[in-house]
Formats: C-alpha cells, sequence, structure tokens
C-alpha cells in the first residue's frame, strides 16, 4: 500500500462513517438506521483491508476464533449493551425525579452536537483508563481482562471479545455517568459511532499508519504493544479511544524503529 494511503486511510473511513450518520441523522433517520450503516460499512471496508493489505500476514484467526468471536459480539457487545442501556435509563429517570439532584445542569447541552461528542469521547476515556490499568495490576480484574488478551493474532473482530463482567463495568464508566448527565441521544449514538470504528481499526491487521494522529488517537500501531506477551510492553497504552491520559500519566508507548513481537498471554 502507498505510504500516503496508509496515512489516509484511518482519518477518511473514521470521518466518513461519523459524516454519513450525521447526514442520516439529519435526514430524519431513526437512530439504530443512522448509527449502524455507517458502523458496518467501516466493518466491511476494515476486513478488506486485512485482506489486501495485512499488517502481519501470519495472523490468521482460525474459524473456531471466528466464532467465538462473532459471540462476543452479539451478546457482550449488542444484547448486554441493550439490556444496560434500559437499566441506566430507569436510573438516571429515578435520579432526575429527585429534586435534590441536578447533575444534568453539569453538562454543556447547549453545545453543538459534534462538539460533544468530541467531548464525550475525551472525558469518558479518563475512567476507562484507570479502569483498564487497574485491569493489568489487580489480579481479580486481570481474570476478566484476560479474556481480551488471549488471542495470538489481531484482526478487527476480536475488539468485542471482553468478559461480561468486565463490559458492566467498563460501561458502569464510560456510560452511566452521561446517562445521568442527561446527554441527548443522537450524542451517545454520535459517541458508538466513533468508538467502534476506532476499535475495529485499533485491533485490526491492517497495515495503516495514524503518523501525527499517533500523539492524539489509540490506534492500531499503539494498541499492538499493548496486548505484547513481553510485560514491560503490554502495561501501556491503555486508552481506548484516545493516547492523551497516557500521554499525561506516562504510560504512552511506542518505539520508533521496532515492531511488536508475540502477542497474547504466557
Amino acid at each position: 500500500m502507498a505510504r500516503w494511503l496508509r496515512v489516509l486511510t484511518y482519518p477518511l473511513v473514521t470521518t466518513g462513517a461519523c459524516a454519513t450518520f450525521y447526514a442520516l441523522a439529519k435526514s430524519g433517520a431513526p437512530t439504530v438506521l443512522a448509527a449502524y450503516p455507517p458502523v458496518l460499512t467501516a466493518a466491511a471496508v476494515v476486513t478488506a483491508l486485512e485482506v489486501r493489505h495485512p499488517y502481519r500476514r501470519t495472523w490468521h484467526p482460525s474459524a473456531r476464533t471466528v466464532a467465538a468471536d462473532v459471540g462476543f459480539m452479539v451478546f457482550v457487545q449488542m444484547a448486554l449493551p441493550a439490556v444496560l442501556s434500559i437499566t441506566f435509563a430507569l436510573v438516571a429517570e429515578q435520579l432526575a425525579s429527585d429534586s435534590g439532584w441536578q447533575l444534568r445542569q453539569l453538562w454543556p447541552h447547549s453545545l453543538p452536537s459534534t462538539a460533544q461528542v468530541v467531548l464525550m469521547v475525551f472525558v469518558a476515556d479518563l475512567p476507562r483508563y484507570w479502569l483498564h490499568r487497574a485491569a493489568h495490576h489487580q489480579p481479580w480484574l486481570w481474570r476478566l481482562h484476560a479474556v481480551h488478551h488471549r488471542p495470538g493474532e489481531l484482526y478487527w473482530l476480536n475488539v468485542g471479545r471482553f468478559h461480561p463482567v468486565e463490559k458492566v463495568l467498563q460501561a458502569l464508566v464510560d456510560s452511566l455517568p452521561f446517562v445521568i448527565l442527561g446527554v441527548g441521544h443522537w450524542v451517545l449514538a454520535g459517541y458508538f459511532v466513533f468508538y467502534a470504528v476506532n476499535g475495529f481499526f485499533q485491533h485490526s491487521n491492517c497495515d495503516v499508519s495514524l503518523g501525527p494522529l499517533n500523539h492524539l488517537v489509540s490506534g492500531p500501531e499503539l494498541h499492538r504493544w499493548h496486548h505484547s506477551v513481553e510485560l514491560v510492553e503490554a502495561n501501556h497504552n491503555y486508552g481506548n479511544n484516545v493516547i492523551v491520559w497516557d500521554t499525561l500519566f506516562g504510560t504512552r508507548w511506542l518505539p520508533a524503529g521496532r515492531e511488536v513481537g508475540e502477542i497474547g498471554v504466557r
């Protein structure tokens, strides 16, 4: 793949997905029909890139691995969040009905929805950063998180491979607070689109480069090191969507002139 295309692929696909979402939203499409088409299209593009321009040709997930990852995606990343969204909505409604709770005033609802999505991406990543970091240092959390690190290869579908209990913990820190703050459903949907597409690239076996965006986004070049079997390498790059918190807290890791070796769990 030409270098310019390697650098432009991620921003073009990601911004294209987000722009498509907003175009569908403005056309009056329901939230689900506005969010899922760009996400599924991005998944198809990433799949094609993995076939045509793989980062590492030896990373070939078995049929059993793919079947397991489909199960994780359906049950842990789709069915479980659907149940949690109902629960979170009920919690938020109860808190809003209490005259002593004025939490909704803490969120800048007057900002344009795009600005709110960007703000949510950065704010939500802070508690996710600390949860993720704790999962690598607290034994009981690591037992859950090891499910995600067990595969010996990276490809886009294993972005969804998480223990359901860890998925609940993630939702408690990066979703529930924003539901309680009364963040609009279109903002939440816009966040989901970026979250999903970035996650596909982050775990992909695509030979792409983010260039300067590696100082802002938690993309594939950074995240491969996080999946290394070597703990001195893996205990870095905890950011879910952005890498700024890793930079701030000293855990960003992207050594020059080197490629990640074996990945997985020893």
